[in-house]
């Protein structure tokens, strides 16, 4: 037969597999081999284990010089670490310090600011103060025009205010009362404030107290600032008045007395009627004394109580000094005088002499079983 050609080759079919059987006990052969390594790494263990007994016996024996240091090594730390915390510390409050400071300051300046303010505004309220006249017991239909007709002669006047206005009715307020003159029917009389543009004229308008404005009413003209004229001198302070008492009223019942420079009834602001005490202030301090026998005196069905006015700078200096006349402070000397230690000195006992003889020996009666014995 001819030969195959080259070309037919390649496409012949390919010869089939050979399949090969494999015998089953190699995987026994593994699992014995593996467990021999085992038992083999076991006993080298076991065989090894005593040294490591003998490491962990030497390390108890080391452990108590060990935490010795361990334990110094400790405080070593915790001190390191409290000192970087007062470090931190100090750097954040150093940070906070320029914060505070500018709050501290703008704090401060406010204060400072409100308190100029506050003094510049008492400053003007004490010179406006000084500018003020006082105007009381003025009848109730008394108006501004009446007012400047009286004050204007003294300077230029700025303004005028009613004070002490009682209204007729609770819904109604002062101002609008003042204005369309609504006041209550009881209401006998009012009090005003003059205020003038320079000191010197309300200085001058003080000539017009005393003067009778209207049938009844002598006005009381007085400065507006705290440095008043009053003199407690010449000043007697009355009490258990009528609560329905006019000025004119007590001026009259001590014009025996002298000459009346101004009479001051206490009052409610909300009612107009009066507390039940004021003062009188005279010209002279004869007056007072003259004024003081008055005491007990009827004035509109009332027995008043007249009694001299006590300087409050005195009362602050001697707080615990008794207001007792001077005749029972007399009797309370004299009675000290006379319960003094001295008044009281006896003579001395003499001691009694002791006896120098020997006491006897008491003996004890003897029984009566004895004596029959």
């Amino acid at each position: 037969a001819a030969p195959a050609a080259p070309l037919a080759r390649l496409f012949r079919s390919a010869a089939p597999p050979v399949l090969v059987a494999v015998p089953g006990g190699n995987k026994k052969r593994k699992r014995a081999e593996e467990g021999e390594e085992v038992s083999e790494d076991q006993s080298l263990s076991n065989i090894q284990e005593p040294p490591v007994k003998a490491k962990k016996a030497r390390k108890k024996e080391r452990s108590e010089a060990e935490k010795k240091l361990s334990q110094r090594e400790n405080a070593l730390k915790q001190a390191d670490e409290e000192e970087d915390q007062k470090l931190f510390q100090n750097k954040v409050k150093q940070k906070k310090k320029p914060s505070q400071a500018i709050t501290k300051s703008v704090v401060n300046s406010a204060r400072g600011a409100t308190a100029k303010q506050q003094k510049i505004k008492r400053v003007a309220g004490e010179a406006a103060d000084r500018r003020t006249v006082f105007v009381g017991n003025l009848p109730v239909n008394c108006t501004v025009q009446v007012l400047t007709s009286l004050f204007k002669k003294y300077g230029q006047i700025q303004s005028i205010r009613f004070r002490s206005l009682i209204p007729a009715e609770d819904a109604v307020s002062k101002k609008v009362a003042a204005i369309k003159h609504k006041l209550h029917p009881n209401a006998k009389s009012v009090n005003a404030y003059v205020v003038f543009k320079e000191e010197c004229d309300a200085q001058k308008a003080l000539k017009e107290n005393g003067t009778e404005i209207a049938s009844g009413f002598h006005i009381r003209v007085d400065t507006a600032s705290k440095i008043s004229s009053h003199d407690n001198k010449r000043s007697v302070f009355l009490g258990n008045l009528p609560y329905d008492i006019c000025d004119d009223a007590v001026r009259e019942h001590f014009r025996v007395c002298g000459d009346v420079v101004g009479v001051r009834v206490v009052r409610d602001r909300s009612t107009g009627l009066g507390k039940g005490f004021g003062y009188v202030l005279f010209e002279n301090t004869d007056a007072v004394h003259l004024a003081l026998k008055l005491n007990n005196s009827v004035l509109m069905g009332r027995k008043i109580r007249v009694q001299r006015i006590m300087d409050k700078r005195n009362e602050q200096k001697n707080p615990g000094q008794s207001r007792a006349p001077k005749d029972r402070v007399d009797k309370k000397k004299k009675k000290e005088k006379s319960c003094s230690n001295d008044s009281f000195v006896g003579e001395k006992a003499n001691p009694l002499k002791k006896s120098t003889k020997p006491k006897r020996l008491k003996t004890a009666p003897k029984s009566k079983a004895g004596k029959n014995k």
